[in-house]
């Protein structure tokens, strides 16, 4: 956890913790769509892609966020 936390603090003190917030975001957003379109629109018996695939593109959308702050508090 301390490496993530430092690789978030080099980010935001390069000053470009807006471009990297929003290319993890639009990545969670394909994981979630992906995922979702794997559980609806396929015929498949195994639904644990499409959840796994649900479950990171949720944390995707959350991390950069928390990171930030904790990187901040810290």
């Amino acid at each position: 956890m301390d490496e993530a936390l430092e690789v978030v603090d080099v980010v935001a003190d390069s000053g470009l913790e807006g471009a990297v917030t929003w290319a993890l975001r639009l990545l969670g957003v394909v994981l979630l769509l992906a995922g979702a379109g794997l559980w609806l629109l396929t015929d498949a018996g195994l639904l644990f892609l499409p959840a796994l695939l649900l479950l990171a593109g949720v944390v995707l959308l959350v991390a950069p966020s928390v990171l930030l702050l904790f990187a901040e508090l810290a």
